[in-house]
This record gives C-alpha cells, structure tokens and sequence, in this order.
C-alpha cells in the first residue's frame, strides 16, 4: 500500500542515428544524492516536487564508473535502442582480453508501442495472430516471455560486466529486484515485494516491474522496465512474461486508488521514478554515473 506523503513531510533491427539526451552535462561526473531524491508531497489537490534532504552523498572515489545516457522522458523506437544497445555490447566485449572494459552502462528512455519476445518466448501467451499484431512485434535476445513497452513506461537499460561485481546471475536478477523495491519505496512510500518463483517486482498481486537479461561472458544486458504512467490496455492481449494468473498495474493507478484520485502529473512521476532508480542502481553497484553529452555508437 502507498503511504501519501502530508506537505510536512518532507526486449528486425537497423542501426539508428545518435540521440540527444534528454538532459545531460558535459563532461559531468553525477554521484547521486544521499537522501535527497525528490518525492511526492501533496499540496492542495496537487502533488508537487519536494527533497527530502539537500545532503549529498560523499565524493564516490574508488567507485566503477558507469556512462549514463539520461532520455527518460523520450520516446525512442525499439529496434533502435536495441542496436544501440547491441553495439555497447560488442565494443565492451573487444576490452575484455586486453582489460580495457572499465565502464558500465545505462540507458535510460522509453518506447513507442510494441511487443518484445524473448529468444524461446511460446505463442500461447499472444492473444493475436503475430501477422496481424495491434503493434510492432521483435523477437529478440533476452530471456522470458513476451511482454509490452510504451509510453509511461520506465526502461533502465543496463549493460554491466558482472566479473567487477559478482558473477552470478541469480544475484543480478534479485539485485535489481532490491533497486527498484527501494526505489518505490523512498520515491512513493509503496510497499513492493517480490514472488517466490517468478522474476520482477509486485505491489499486492500486481506486476510493475519486469526484468529481462541476457549474458554473454559476463556482461549482462537489457534490463528492466517499470509502469510509472503506463496504459496497462496492451498488457491485456498477452499474458505477460507467461504469468495467466496476476495482473500488472502501474505507479500512477496506485497512488490515484490510494489518493482517491487526486491529479498527478506524469511527467513529475517519471521524474521522480527516473532519479529514485539512477540513485538506487548507483549506490547498490556501488557505481559513480558519469553523464555523457552524446548519445552515440561510436
């Protein structure tokens, strides 16, 4: 259940042209605030921007460096992003002999409307004809089921070489489990939990979050997304990552339920799911985000 803060308190591809971030600083090196992630604060019939703290998180010396590709409020297409993606990927994978590889990644956007389905996704779970589907459709390398991106949709890109980590993909997958149940939690005061037996991120018997990855020598890509404004209507003609027996929701339904309705701007609750994750992800890789100007494959 979300607890509403008073005003007190405080996965067919072609290679794409170079994005412009959404909002980025050249040459900056980011450490995320400590306790400074803004949140929700409701202040008359509204909900407003509010940091809980202007404390700053120490300098992040000794920590790995992570590129950060900030479009969190684009869209941008899928088939795209994902040669973006994959050309992260291959570069990364030329260091790792010579012991060049001393960054990770993270990209952060949304999509237009499709359907990914992982490299052994099963038709059952399609309630249409793949030649006849309401939206694009791309199978592509990730692992699990089919599920559904668009609009409203937070998706974390995050390309890392687990040998600076821990290799182990268990690990991984709950890893970012944890990041975005303390997300959710600092960010919106919602209460997620996990499901023993399944992958993603549950408030009550509703999916937010779902994860994907694939490895290859230990570097692990795609990711994870989470509804924040979602329209959860496409979600209704698959079953989502398999699942036939729990429904999906998003952060902004949660909160309306929870407020009564109370209006809240969608570009704000991305903002804050975008800051609440970067903030998380960073300090539990133990990461320094370093932002780049250019979105690129070079």
């Amino acid at each position: 259940m979300a607890l509403l803060p008073s005003t007190s308190s405080p996965s067919c591809h072609r290679r794409a042209a170079p994005f412009a971030p959404a909002a980025a600083t050249a040459g900056a090196s980011w450490a995320p605030p400590r306790r400074g992630t803004p949140r929700l604060a409701a202040a008359g019939g509204r909900y407003a921007l509010t940091s809980a703290s202007t404390q700053t998180r120490p300098d992040a010396v000794g920590r790995r460096r992570c590129e950060c590709f900030d479009l969190h409020q684009q869209i941008v297409p899928f088939a795209e992003a994902y040669a973006w993606q994959k050309s992260i990927v291959k570069r990364r994978i030329g260091l790792l002999d010579s012991g060049e590889d001393h960054s990770d990644t993270l990209i952060a956007l949304q999509h237009p409307l499709v359907y990914t389905l992982g490299s052994d996704s099963k038709k059952e779970y399609l309630h249409f004809h793949k030649e006849d589907a309401p939206f694009e459709v791309h199978q592509i390398d990730r692992g699990g089921e089919v599920t559904y991106h668009g609009p409203g949709q937070l998706v974390m890109y995050l390309i890392l070489n687990l040998r600076y980590h821990k290799e182990d993909l268990h690990w991984y997958f709950r890893s970012l489990e944890e990041v975005i149940i303390r997300a959710l939690k600092s960010a919106y005061f919602i209460k997620a939990s996990r499901v023993e037996g399944l992958t993603g991120v549950w408030v009550g018997d509703q999916k937010v979050a779902a994860i994907g990855i694939r490895g290859t020598r230990m570097i692990v890509y795609h990711g994870l997304a989470l509804n924040v404004t979602t329209d959860i209507t496409p979600f209704k003609l698959i079953d989502p990552c398999g699942i036939k027996d729990r429904g999906v929701g998003s952060i902004k339904a949660i909160l309306q339920k929870e407020s009564n309705g109370r209006e809240i701007d969608d570009g704000l609750l991305m903002d804050i799911a975008y800051n609440s994750l970067v903030e998380e992800f960073a300090e539990l890789f133990q990461l320094s985000l370093d932002i780049s100007p250019h979105c690129s494959f070079q």
